[in-house]
């Protein structure tokens, strides 16, 4: 598997994803499947009610294509280390299909069922435990049995030893949640995430694994198709489906090439958004005061007169940098610039 591997993978995602929304996005208007505006929510949001939703279903699709793929050509390598990347792929793959499954539910029952709060907080909690308790299993069973955690930007390494496997339940549930709440304006959820992929893909090249860099690229190329149809004025949302399977995928990937730390300079948004909204209720909950105007955080600049498109060139700016951060970072620590 050499680098035109990444490029393939990124050029089907990309097509098949872009693709898809000709033919999507119609069928699901003529299924109603319309998004439901929250009445908190910005005001001129309610102008968005009715926008076609589930969408992700589109990147998942072309995702999926250009893993297989990836898979079906590594698989005429016969190499121990590339069997056990691509084994660990698969199991990737297949927790992210999950948390999709868990978000397919949340929106079936906030467009079908017309409950607007979709799923309890506890059942999806509940759902997602279980969805990465399953791939860290597979991990394990894969071989992969490092429990010493490298944190970006130091040379400081803590060997969890059991409490490795917890630590990595709460990375796994926590960043997936994290994506969820970025998807919150048009075009911001898949941007963000583009460019993650990209960090994510030089850092896999970078560590050897070049299958898993190709897995890289097809989530980067994803995104970008899906932006066609999604950037402001979006033409279709991912819904929850979307951003629990961009969720899933980042956290494979973090965890397939044993950097899960990397998550914390990659997906600085993601962070962003959580504290954000945690800080939020814990603020209005024990003195009754908001410390922002609205949260997640994206709309805390939207009420401060920011536009969307100003939003997400911004965030996704900030991804950029803080990425390329923790990629120069890498490299340093493998001794590129030695």
């Amino acid at each position: 598997m050499t680098g035109i591997g990444a490029v393939v993978a990124a050029v089907i995602a990309f097509t098949v994803t872009s693709i898809l929304g000709i033919f999507l996005i119609p069928y699901l208007k003529r299924l109603k499947y319309g998004q439901s505006i929250k009445e908190i929510g910005p005001t001129w949001h309610r102008k968005k009610q009715g926008t076609p939703t589930i969408g992700g279903i589109m990147f998942i699709i072309g995702i999926l294509a250009a893993v297989m793929v990836v898979v079906t050509l590594s698989r005429n390598l016969h190499f121990e280390e590339i069997r056990v990347e691509r084994s660990r792929i698969i199991s990737g793959m297949i927790m992210a299909i999950l948390f999709s499954l868990i978000g397919f539910a949340d929106d079936y029952i906030k467009v079908v069922k017309k409950r607007n709060l979709g799923l309890t907080a506890s059942q999806k909690l509940v759902l997602q435990i279980i969805a990465a308790s399953l791939f860290l299993v597979s991990e394990y069973s894969n071989g992969n049995q490092e429990t010493t955690l490298l944190v970006p930007f130091t040379n400081l390494q803590f060997n969890l030893h059991a409490f490795y496997w917890p630590v990595a339940l709460f990375i796994i549930v926590g960043t997936v949640n994290a994506v969820n709440l970025t998807d919150g304006i048009d075009g911001l959820a898949a941007s963000v995430t583009a460019v993650v992929a990209v960090a994510l893909m030089f850092s896999a090249k970078v560590l050897g694994l070049t299958a898993f860099a190709a897995v890289c690229a097809a989530l980067a190329g994803g995104c970008l198709g899906f932006l066609v149809w999604n950037f402001y004025p979006a033409k279709v949302f991912m819904g929850d489906t979307g951003s629990l399977f961009l969720g899933g995928i980042i956290c494979a990937i973090a965890f397939g090439i044993n950097e899960p730390l990397l998550l914390l300079p990659f997906g600085v948004i993601y962070i962003m958004e959580a504290l954000s909204d945690i800080i939020q209720v814990i603020s209005f909950k024990s003195t009754g005061k908001r410390v922002f105007k609205m949260a997640p955080i994206h709309h805390h600049f939207e009420m401060s007169g920011w536009s969307e498109t100003k939003i997400v060139t911004v965030f996704t700016a900030i991804t950029f940098f803080f990425s390329l951060a923790g990629v120069l970072w890498l490299m340093s620590t493998m001794g590129y610039f030695l």
